[in-house]
């Protein structure tokens, strides 16, 4: 009988380890909590809570260290014992935890006082509060990236005083850059949809060593939402739906996701449309920002027509598609297969600021715009986590992306149309590894390979008669390339500190191919090929559990792209960008120091201190063409510049961040950013850099009381004068405002907000925020759009 028994037992063992399921929520409300981090370092293991809060731990079965983690919540160390015997988690809400779990220091899931790199996570909680209209916007909440918007349908970010092209971007791990990333403003950003990201980090500094070129200023990683499996063996199916209305653009957004989650199998599909009408301005500040008028067509004419509200940005309404579809298996609890499907579309919308140019009293275009801006991503991800000989985790990452743009212009009163069209098709593969050595030592470890083909052609119709004949292009067709592999070893010296050295070599080419049919260029194809060695080497000290001290030093690197070589535009009145073959990549070198101090349980500071030298600054200057130094373009005798490695640069600044927990449900946290940067100029002299944004920041007062939460928050900018102008920033007069001798400069600025979320349950919330309460007519530095006026914000959200 005693081995009829043994046996039953140990046929149910199986079963009892599938039933380790554990639930996280919140301590206040009872809510479940989703995609908290459960992680073990060594051995490495790690999973997430899924929509209900639920996570199966069989994984961590024997083990002593498991850390509980999830951003804006204290958090926790458990055994796996000690789950088993209480598995229901209440996690109670705190921001002055300095051990969060990112991602984007090495690519993997760490505790980020491990990294010596300043990290910054925007929490869910956060994003679900603020309602940010599009990822650019999400980008802002963090109080520590500057959004400059020459359109609604924008939002360049600009980082401790570099922006564009010398920014990485990655969704799902895979980089978003492409070879026409251009260094004036970019709004690639907007592609991604808020709704589908679940988790978003920015990391500031140069970090080549683990993502390559163009990683200088900083690293914006985005997590979409994955799919999640359904545990203890019951199916999942759960979903949220959303609607918005926004009264300073008549916002109407509409967003539904589903998940269904099997035992191995698991789906999910999320959908957004949003439509915005033109954007109202404030109506207190300067007159300068008004729009006094707009051009329609009438009868076959242009119409210069005056505006009969002035606040009303006209033309910069826009839509905007989202669709991203993903599906997950998992064979084993040691692999984790995905695919992800990614497509994104805007309508056409103008390009507000070059509808704001005059020529002879009169606007210069009839027509400006952006044609529709389409994104797509193919994903395929496998991911396996088991000691081997070379690894205990490894990432293979494949994907293709297809991206087009386009330009529409066409002058008052001309009936030739002019349309610029771009397409990439961007491949990248991704090897990431990690391994525990032993003796404190862990290995991050990888190679990626990327490849962008460039298309670009040109188009003149004539609207009158309907007819079409070949027009110049902006880019030549071209293939870009980059071959890169990465070691990092992380050392843990002591229980206190922490040592971080990393090397990176990167081979790039391009292959360029002119049409010099419109233009008289001296050359017909490009070639490049060239290498970049990056290092990192940084340390952590923790002299006390509350206590964190960080220093870095750290090279990036930006190779040359078509956007650069290639580029023909008018980049100004009276000038125009022509291509240069002969370009070598620029380097930066930045070394920064940081401090974090938690005082006891009611405050928490932070403070980091950097500076970063740019050389072989890829800068557009006077140049000659076959000899000629201006050539007529677009029907007008123009200046002939060039981008060239012609410059050096510095920034330096300063990011602070202090958060009080005045009681159990009131904090106040406040975010400060100074940064001053300048460039050298031909003549030997400087000139203030011009994505070195004044300086900013925001304080918010937060309450959170069971199921509501409530938020007053100031926005700020500082001045920047005339004289602190960068030189090419000067000529632009339609987007600043003028001092009293009449020369353009960005005023300082506020906004006063207020956001309210009520949970009816953990099914339903509504939100509401009326922002720039004060009803300020403001320009964030650089911008050719103003902010919104005052804005009311509705929205109404339910889970299933």
């Amino acid at each position: 009988m005693k081995s009829i028994y043994l046996f039953l037992l140990l046929l149910a063992l199986p079963c009892l380890a599938e039933a380790q399921v554990v639930t996280i929520q919140d301590s206040e409300t009872g809510e479940p909590l989703e995609m908290v981090v459960l992680l073990s370092q060594n051995p490495r293991a790690f999973v997430t809570t899924n929509s209900r809060g639920q996570a199966d731990i069989s994984t961590f079965q024997g083990l002593e260290d498991i850390r509980i983690s999830f951003i804006g919540y204290e958090g926790l160390t458990r055994s796996y014992q000690q789950l088993v015997a209480d598995p229901l988690i209440s996690l109670k809400q705190s921001s002055l935890d300095l051990d969060a779990v990112i991602v984007s220091g090495t690519r993997w899931n760490q505790v980020s006082s491990d990294i010596p790199s300043r990290i910054t996570s925007i929490t869910p909680r956060e994003v679900a509060l603020q309602n940010p209209q599009t990822a650019a916007d999400l980008l802002g909440l963090s109080g520590e990236v500057f959004i400059q918007k020459s359109q609604q349908g924008g939002g360049s970010p600009m980082i401790r005083g570099f922006a564009t092209n010398r920014l990485l971007y990655t969704v799902d791990g895979v980089r978003m850059n492409t070879a026409i990333f251009r260094g004036g403003n970019i709004q690639n950003v907007i592609s991604l949809d808020p709704f589908a990201i679940e988790n978003t980090e920015i990391f500031f500094g140069p970090g080549s060593v683990i993502y390559g070129s163009d990683a200088i200023g900083g690293v914006m990683s985005f997590q979409t939402i994955d799919a999640e499996f359904g545990v203890d063996g019951n199916t999942l199916v759960a979903g949220n739906a959303a609607a918005r209305y926004a009264t300073a653009n008549n916002e109407m957004t509409g967003h539904l996701d589903l998940n269904i989650g099997l035992k191995k199998w698991a789906f999910v599909t999320s959908y957004t449309h949003t439509d915005y009408d033109d954007l109202r301005m404030g109506s207190n500040g300067p007159d300068d920002y008004l729009n006094p008028f707009y051009v329609e067509r009438r009868n076959g004419t242009d119409v210069v027509i005056d505006n009969d509200d002035p606040e009303i940005q006209r033309p910069s309404g826009y839509s905007q598609d989202n669709f991203m579809q993903k599906v997950r298996f998992s064979p084993s609890k040691d692999w984790d297969l995905q695919y992800g499907f990614h497509y994104s579309q805007t309508s056409e919308y103008g390009r507000y600021d070059r509808h704001q140019r005059t020529r002879n009293g009169l606007p210069r275009y009839a027509e400006w715009n952006y044609g529709p801006q389409k994104w797509m991503m193919n994903n395929l991800s496998a991911n396996h986590l088991a000691p081997t000989g070379m690894y205990d985790q490894i990432t293979i990452r494949l994907a293709q992306q297809s991206f087009e743009e386009s330009r529409i212009s066409r002058n008052l009163n001309d009936p030739q149309r002019e349309i610029r069209t771009e397409e990439v098709e961007a491949y990248s593969a991704n090897l990431d590894l990690q391994k525990n050595l032993g003796d404190g030592h862990t290995l991050f470890y990888g190679a990626e390979y990327v490849l962008n083909d460039v298309t670009s052609t040109g188009v003149n119709e004539n609207i009158e008669t309907g007819t079409t004949t070949p027009g110049p292009a902006r880019y030549p067709d071209a293939s870009w390339a980059s071959y890169g592999a990465y070691v990092t070893d992380e050392y843990q010296a002591s229980d206190k500190v922490m040592l971080q050295a990393g090397l990176r070599y990167n081979r790039f080419s391009l292959d360029a191919t002119f049409d010099d049919t419109f233009y008289p260029l001296p050359f017909t194809e490009a070639e490049l090929h060239n290498g970049s060695l990056t290092g990192s080497l940084g340390t952590v000290y923790r002299p006390t559990d509350s206590w964190v001290l960080k220093a870095s030093m750290a090279t990036g690197f930006r190779s040359p792209n078509v956007d650069d070589v290639g580029k023909v535009f008018d980049s100004e009145p009276g000038a125009v960008v022509v291509p240069n073959p002969n370009l070598d990549a620029e380097y930066a070198y930045n070394a920064e120091i940081s401090a974090a101090k938690v005082f006891g349980e009611f405050l928490k500071a932070d403070v980091t201190v950097f500076h970063t030298w740019l050389e072989n600054a890829l800068v557009r200057r006077d140049f000659t063409l076959s000899g000629m130094d201006s050539i007529v373009y677009d029907g007008v005798l123009s200046k002939v510049q060039a981008i060239q490695n012609a410059s050096v640069a510095r920034v330096y600044g300063i990011q602070a961040g202090i958060e009080v927990q005045l009681s159990d449900n009131l904090r106040l946290t406040s975010d400060f950013n100074y940064q001053n940067g300048e460039e050298e100029l031909d003549d030997g002299t400087t000139s203030p850099s011009r994505h070195a944004a004044p300086w900013f920041g925001v304080t918010r007062l937060s309450y959170n009381r069971g199921k509501l939460n409530l938020q007053a928050y100031a926005l700020y900018n500082g001045t920047v004068e005339y004289d602190d102008l960068a030189r090419e920033e000067r000529g632009k007069t339609e987007i600043y405002a003028l001092d009293d001798n009449g020369n353009p400069y960005a005023p300082g600025w506020y906004t006063l907000n207020l956001k309210a979320l009520y949970r009816f349950s953990s099914h339903l919330s509504v939100s509401a925020g009326l922002e720039n309460i004060t009803d300020q007519r403001y320009r964030p530095y650089s911008s050719g759009l103003a902010g919104a006026g005052r804005n009311l914000i509705l929205s109404v959200r339910g889970s299933f």
